[in-house]
C-alpha cells in the first residue's frame, strides 16, 4: 500500500511505499505480504533513491522491483519463531545530496527504520550512509564506485592514514580499479593515439576518479597515456566549448568520463556539431541506460562503457530462482522498456536486506543487524556477496564487497529500432560471456 507522509524538520512532503515482505534462510519464503495483522511484528527497510532529477534513470527499476517481489511473495518472514511483516518506506533524494541526508534522517527518526538501504551514484550512497554512521543506524548501500563511497566519506579523504572503517554502514560494488582495467582492456582492442582526453565533473564520483594520486591518472600514465585534463566541471554544464576546442587542438582519439546522463548528452551533441568525433569514447556513468543513448539518435553507435550487469550474466536471484535473462524478460514484459543495469542491483539490494533480517537473532535489534551484515555470504543476481575481505584492500576489508565488472559498447539495431548493449570484453571475469568485439566511432 502506499501513502503521503508529512515529515519533519521542514523537509517537503514525500511518496513512500509500504508493503509487506518475507524470506526464509538464504532463499525467501515470502515477501510483501498484503496487512500487517496483530500478532505479527514490523521490520521496517528505509529506502532512499534518486526518484527524480537528473539520476532518475538509476532508479527506473525501483518500482518494477517492489511489485514484482510484492507479486511473487505473500508470505510473512519467520525468524526465530516469531513472523514479521516488513515495510519497505521509498523516499526519493530528487538527485540532491543534502536532499538525500535530510530523507535518511527523516527516515531514521520519524520513521524509526530498522535497516537502511540505498542506492545509485555516490551523491545518494555518501549522504545517506554517513546520516546513518551518525546515527548508529544499520545499512546497505550499492551501485557507486566503492572507493568513491570509502574514501568520500573519510574525515581527510587525501591522507590514507587518517582512514577509519565503519561500524554501521556497508557496501557492495565495483571500484575504480576495476573499471579501469575495463576500460584498459576495451581500448587494447583498437588501434588509436597514446593520448586521452578527460572529462571528469566536480562531484565526489569525479573527484575520486581524477585524483592524480589514486585515480585514473596514474594509471594512464603506466600504461603509456599522456592525459588530457581540462579540469573539474560542476554538474549541470550547458556548454563543453572550452573542452571540445582543447581535444581538437591535441587531435586526440580517445575520451574517457565520468558524467552524469544530461550532462553527456549536452557534450556529445556539440561535440558532434563542431565536427569532432574521436575514435574511442568511454563515458561511465552517463550510457548505462537505453533512454540515455537514445535520446542522442543514430550518434550513439559504438559509445563504451562499463557493464555492471546484464541479461548474460550468469547468475541467478536468491528470491524468485530467476536467471538475470529471465529478471530482465518480465522487466520488458511489465514495462514495455528495454532491461536496463540496475534492475540487478536494486534485486539484489532488496535480496541482500531480506537475506539479512532473516538471519538476525533479532531484526529489531540494531546491534543484531549489523553483525548479520557483517556476516553475508550469499550468491545474488549481480553475483557473490560477502563482506569477508575478498578483491579490496585491507583498509576496505571489512565494509566492502566487490562485484563483477565487464565492458560493453550500444549498437544500433539491425531493424533500426533502438539500441542494445553488447559485451566486448570480459577479461576481467571470464564468466561472463562476450557478444562481440570493440569497434571504433565512425
Amino acid at each position: 500500500m502506499s501513502k503521503l507522509i508529512q515529515p519533519r524538520r521542514g523537509v517537503t512532503r514525500r511518496n513512500f511505499i509500504k508493503t509487506s515482505a518475507a524470506a526464509g534462510g538464504t532463499a525467501a519464503a515470502g515477501l510483501y505480504a498484503p496487512a500487517v495483522h496483530a500478532q505479527e511484528r514490523t521490520v521496517k527497510i528505509g529506502y532512499v533513491t534518486p526518484q527524480s532529477g537528473p539520476l532518475a534513470g538509476f532508479a527506473e527499476a525501483d518500482d518494477f522491483t517492489i511489485q514484482q517481489l510484492q507479486e511473487t511473495f505473500a508470505n510473512g518472514i519467520e525468524v526465530n519463531g516469531t513472523t514479521y511483516n516488513i515495510e519497505v518506506i521509498v523516499a526519493d533524494s530528487q538527485s540532491n545530496p543534502n536532499r538525500a541526508a535530510e530523507v535518511a534522517l527523516d527516515l531514521i527518526v520519524d520513521e524509526e527504520v530498522d535497516l537502511m538501504v540505498v542506492a545509485s551514484t555516490p551523491d545518494t550512497t555518501n549522504p545517506v550512509s554517513t546520516q546513518c554512521e551518525i546515527e548508529e543506524q544499520p545499512c546497505i548501500s550499492t551501485m557507486a564506485p566503492w572507493d568513491a563511497w570509502y574514501v568520500g566519506r573519510q574525515a581527510n579523504p587525501g591522507d590514507p592514514s587518517t582512514w577509519e572503517q565503519f561500524d554501521w554502514t556497508y557496501h557492495f560494488f565495483w571500484g575504480g580499479a576495476d573499471y579501469y582495467a575495463v576500460t584498459l582492456n576495451m581500448w587494447s582492442q583498437l588501434e588509436h593515439g597514446d593520448t586521452v582526453g578527460a572529462l571528469w565533473p566536480n562531484d565526489a564520483d569525479g573527484n575520486a576518479f581524477a585524483d592524480p594520486n589514486a585515480g585514473f591518472p596514474p594509471v594512464l600514465e603506466a600504461a603509456g597515456y599522456e592525459l588530457v585534463d581540462p579540469g573539474r566541471f560542476p554538474n549541470g554544464t550547458d556548454s563543453f566549448a572550452s573542452q571540445i576546442a582543447t581535444f581538437q587542438e591535441a587531435d586526440i582519439d580517445v575520451i574517457t568520463g565520468l558524467m552524469i546522463p544530461p550532462d553527456f548528452t549536452t557534450y556529445w551533441t556539440q561535440s558532434i556539431q563542431q565536427g569532432y568525433k574521436p575514435k574511442i569514447c568511454t563515458m561511465g556513468r552517463a550510457i548505462l541506460f537505453p533512454s540515455a543513448v537514445e535520446a542522442l539518435g543514430d550518434t550513439g553507435h559504438n559509445l563504451s562503457c562499463e557493464v555492471w550487469w546484464s541479461t548474460s550474466h550468469p547468475f541467478t536471484s536468491s528470491l524468485t530462482g530467476q536467471s538475470a535473462s529471465e529478471l530482465g524478460a518480465a522487466f520488458e514484459e511489465a514495462t514495455g522498456r528495454p532491461w536496463t543495469q540496475p534492475i540487478g542491483y536494486i534485486h539484489a539490494l532488496f535480496e541482500v536486506a531480506l537475506n539479512v533480517i532473516s538471519r538476525a537473532a533479532d531484526p529489531k535489534d540494531r546491534d543484531a543487524m549489523v553483525q548479520a551484515i557483517a556476516e553475508t555470504n550469499m550468491e545474488t543476481i549481480i553475483g557473490p556477496v560477502a563482506w569477508n575481505g575478498t578483491g579490496v584492500p585491507e583498509f576496505a576489508a571489512k565494509n566492502v564487497s566487490t562485484a563483477p565488472l565487464v565492458g560493453g559498447q550500444w549498437r544500433l539495431k539491425e531493424d533500426g529500432d533502438g539500441y542494445e548493449i553488447v559485451i566486448v570484453d570480459n577479461t576481467t571475469f571470464p564468466a561472463i560471456p562476450t557478444g562481440g568485439v570493440m569497434e571504433p566511432i565512425t
